[in-house]
């Protein structure tokens, strides 16, 4: 992996697809954010939420999206309007790195999940020259598993009530996909 990771997030911080665009969050994203944010079935498989103020969103913008690259929004580029978001979490000692994404409940089944996690993982393999990426999903989410295989990623495992969340055990599936299966797509 290259060592200058940090100056290639930096450098990366605008990710064009066809429909979509990854980018840095900006405040003017609060109606969006609290939009994707205050949905419970949204956020249901999320650590965190519903939000119930717009307050709320403001600081997740401002505390976390702003805290570190390679936290993107999702931006619809035909509304100029922000859909979800998508982030990377690096291990540089293992070259590999997980992500997470959520998404406006309004727009799935669209394929721009699909489109994100592609940017993403081009990233990943293509700049950071990364190993490995990986990533899980709870066992019911079957939709996030389906991007993850869309995407080229491959089945790994099951762990058995693993995590709980918002006081419930999830089961959850766990992914990866490597350089060279990323290249051998």
């Amino acid at each position: 992996m290259v060592e200058n990771y940090l100056e290639i997030l930096y450098d990366n911080e605008v990710l064009e697809g066809e429909r979509i665009r990854l980018r840095k969050f900006a405040k003017a994203d609060v109606d969006d954010v609290f939009a994707y944010a205050s949905d419970e079935e949204a956020t249901k498989y999320l650590t965190w939420g519903p939000f119930e103020k717009k307050k709320q969103a403001l600081h997740n913008i401002t505390d976390f999206y702003w805290s570190r690259p390679g936290i993107y929004a999702i931006e619809l580029k035909s509304e100029n309007k922000c859909l979800g978001c998508i982030d990377i979490c690096l291990n540089i000692k293992d070259e590999k790195c997980e992500f997470g994404y959520v998404l406006n409940r309004h727009y799935w089944g669209h394929g721009y999940m699909t489109e994100a996690l592609n940017l993403i993982l081009s990233l990943c393999f293509d700049k950071l020259d990364l190993n490995r990426v990986e990533a899980l999903h709870y066992t019911p989410n079957i939709a996030s598993g389906k991007v993850m295989q869309k995407c080229g990623m491959k089945h790994e495992g099951t762990f058995i009530q693993e995590v709980k969340v918002k006081g419930v055990f999830y089961d959850c599936e766990h992914y990866g996909i490597t350089q060279e299966m990323w290249k051998n797509r």
